[in-house]
């Protein structure tokens, strides 16, 4: 029991920072190589606590957005407005929160700020995504329990190419908000006017 309430702390706390955590299905794998779990509600307890996690994290910086520069939140918003104007885009969007295999927390972060951008479908999107892929990942750390698959995964993490991914991330999400975008429904003025 001991092992499982570890789980759920860990892939929890990892979902809800912005930037580098973990991957959770490094974590589940990490759980699963050390601990004698059923591989099944582990990948339950994964996607839950990750949902969790980036649900919190990205109503976080929705309510955080009265610390955040006003040119930026504007921009942010006109972006969920671009991103949610038509069904098409807003079906592109659930598509990458669905199949991103990019890191989910500063598009979490984003959606939060982009205040006209529903949640609740991004993390049900998420959250069927992560099923598939967490099952995979745990089946295969369970197949190999006694290898040196443990080992591939510590170094994956402590990579400087995974570190610079997330650090890129960061960027593109600052980046996203600073540039001057605008609103089509706003007969073409600025979001910074």
């Amino acid at each position: 029991m001991t092992a499982y309430l570890l789980a759920i702390g860990l892939v929890f706390a990892a979902n809800v920072v912005p930037a580098f955590a973990p991957p959770t299905w490094s974590l589940l794998v990490y759980l699963e190589l050390s601990y004698d779990m059923r591989p099944a509600v582990l990948v339950v307890i994964g996607v839950v606590a990750a949902a969790a996690g980036r649900t919190v994290l990205a109503y976080g910086a929705r309510r955080s957005t009265r610390w955040m520069p006003v040119a930026y939140v504007r921009n942010m918003e006109t972006v969920g407005r671009a991103l949610t104007r038509s069904k098409g885009r807003t079906l592109a969007t659930l598509g990458l929160f669905l199949l991103s295999p990019l890191s989910s927390a500063q598009l979490f972060a984003a959606a939060g700020i982009m205040k006209t951008v529903r949640l609740r479908p991004l993390v049900l999107a998420f959250a069927l995504g992560r099923a598939v892929t967490y099952s995979s990942y745990v089946t295969g750390a369970h197949l190999v329990k006694n290898s040196t698959f443990g080992d591939v995964v510590l170094e994956a993490l402590r990579s400087p190419w995974a570190i610079a991914v997330q650090v890129l991330m960061l960027a593109a999400v600052v980046a996203l908000g600073m540039h001057r975008w605008t609103d089509g429904a706003s007969s073409g003025t600025s979001a910074k006017e």
